[in-house]
């Protein structure tokens, strides 16, 4: 028998912000980044900053209610156009999707 319990994953994005575009950066992530994945489906969980150390200085995480519409979204247009708007703001830019759990995750 199969398992159908629906477990939630959050996508993880982590970045270095172009000091450089900051005011176009947060026009667009305000803007438009944020409320497009919202409209997909995912919920904004948590933003960080690094201030200090080798970590990336931004870490964003998106929680969505299970995993295959985690992967629609990835594998989508949609997707591939914010991700190409964002990097003209931000160096290194890395995601990964992870099960979801309460607090600080990596």
């Amino acid at each position: 028998m199969m398992d159908e319990t629906i477990t939630a994953v959050k996508l993880l994005l982590s970045y270095e912000m172009k000091p450089e575009t900051q005011q176009e950066y947060y026009q667009f992530v305000m803007g438009q980044f944020i409320p497009t994945l919202q409209s997909m489906g995912l919920q904004m969980s948590e933003a960080w900053h690094t201030a200090y150390g080798e970590a990336p200085n931004r870490l964003i995480g998106f929680v969505c209610r299970d995993r295959q519409t985690m992967e629609e979204l990835l594998t989508g247009e949609t997707w591939e156009s914010l991700s190409d708007q964002l990097e003209k703001f931000v160096a290194d830019l890395d995601y990964k999707v992870i099960p979801f759990r309460d607090g600080f995750q990596l």
